[in-house]
């Protein structure tokens, strides 16, 4: 009698599927940073511009953050902006957050994180 090893491959597939899904304990504190961050005078400073749910002297430069995840639906188009609006808006008095390396890239994801929550 031979004996067949078991298929590692469903085991594998199911480990990097369940590797890819972000931790919802993670997704809640990148959410936390993002939103420290976007309320933060001197980093992301989002609140000089905007007026943000739960942020205190908000600005009325730009517009209200709300509804942002059913505005961009897609999450890279937000980031975009985040990163360098002025690729997309030339006159925009938004800073470029990325260009200018006032955030990471990885406090943009937080950042975005948090808008999507809005």
């Amino acid at each position: 009698m031979v004996r067949s090893k078991p298929a590692l491959v469903p085991a594998l597939a199911l480990a990097l599927l369940f590797a890819a899904l972000p931790a919802p304990a993670s997704a809640q504190s990148a959410v936390a940073e993002g939103q420290k961050l976007a309320f933060d005078r001197g980093k992301g400073n989002c609140l000089t511009c905007h007026v943000i749910k739960g942020g205190d002297l908000p600005g009325t430069i730009g517009p209200e953050l709300v509804d942002l995840k059913k505005k961009y639906p897609n999450r890279d188009e937000l980031v975009a902006i985040v990163f360098d609006e002025t690729k997309r808006n030339p006159l925009t008095v938004m800073p470029p957050f990325g260009r200018n390396r006032i955030l990471t890239e990885k406090e943009i994801s937080a950042v975005v994180d948090f808008l999507q929550t809005l």
